[in-house]
């Protein structure tokens, strides 16, 4: 089921935006859940991790443009569609890798077509996930959704969006779950999520998220033909 939040601080256009997308939804038989916001403050602080926002631009306090940079922070690969009666802010919205720009009004159509796309998209995220034991409970975590693992003696980082999870475990025995993933250790102390990769060198290689992470000598070979893999096979061109 997909999660939705619309984000309008003018009430009745975020009312509307939420129906339209609901019937359409139901049209395409697509099950969702849909969250209104009327600011960029009261989006950031809501708890869900959604799959598709709807975000106005020109709102009082926090505008769109300044909210959708903070939710990237925390949600790297998130799909953000633009909404706005405005064509000023276009070539900004390519600084948050905005899925969709739409002008106010947004007609019928045009925005069924958005919608097929962004659920098409949506269902290229690999839904496998792992479970881990911490604080005497069992968890969820999806392999999409890691940055990287941090192996600290007997204990697991597993660094996301959402922060670090903790939990005791072995890092070989990880690696030999998590083989064939998209998942490479470039240290004995790291495991990353070679989606994630932005750029590298000899010394470390730079996520996306703007985290840099040591790499072993004697990893640097086998990793440069493991990421080169991963960003052919997501459309790179080298």
């Amino acid at each position: 089921m997909l999660s939705i939040a619309v984000c309008d601080d003018e009430v009745i256009e975020c009312c509307n935006m939420a129906k339209r997308i609901k019937e359409i939804m139901e049209e395409m038989k697509i099950p969702c859940i849909i969250r209104q916001f009327q600011s960029g403050e009261e989006l950031l602080q809501a708890l869900e991790s959604f799959d598709i926002v709807f975000l106005d631009i020109i709102m009082q306090d926090l505008d769109g443009m300044k909210t959708a940079q903070i939710f990237r922070e925390k949600a790297l690969d998130k799909i953000l569609i633009f909404v706005s009666s405005s064509r000023e802010y276009v070539f900004e919205a390519y600084d948050v890798e905005a899925f969709q720009y739409l002008l106010k009004p947004v007609g019928d159509r045009k925005l069924k077509n958005v919608l097929q796309k962004a659920a098409r998209k949506t269902e290229k995220h690999s839904h496998e996930f792992i479970i881990v034991s911490r604080e005497r409970q069992k968890k969820k975590l999806f392999l999409d959704e890691i940055y990287y693992f941090e192996i600290r003696g007997r204990m697991v980082d597993v660094h996301g969006p959402e922060g670090i999870v903790t939990y005791y475990g072995q890092m070989g025995e990880l690696e030999n779950k998590l083989q064939d993933k998209g998942f490479f250790r470039c240290h004995k102390s790291y495991l990353i999520n070679l989606k994630y990769v932005d750029g590298y060198n000899r010394q470390e290689v730079i996520l996306e998220n703007g985290e840099a992470i040591v790499i072993a000598k004697r990893r640097y070979e086998e990793f440069c033909q493991e990421v080169l893999k991963v960003m052919r096979r997501n459309g790179g061109i080298d």
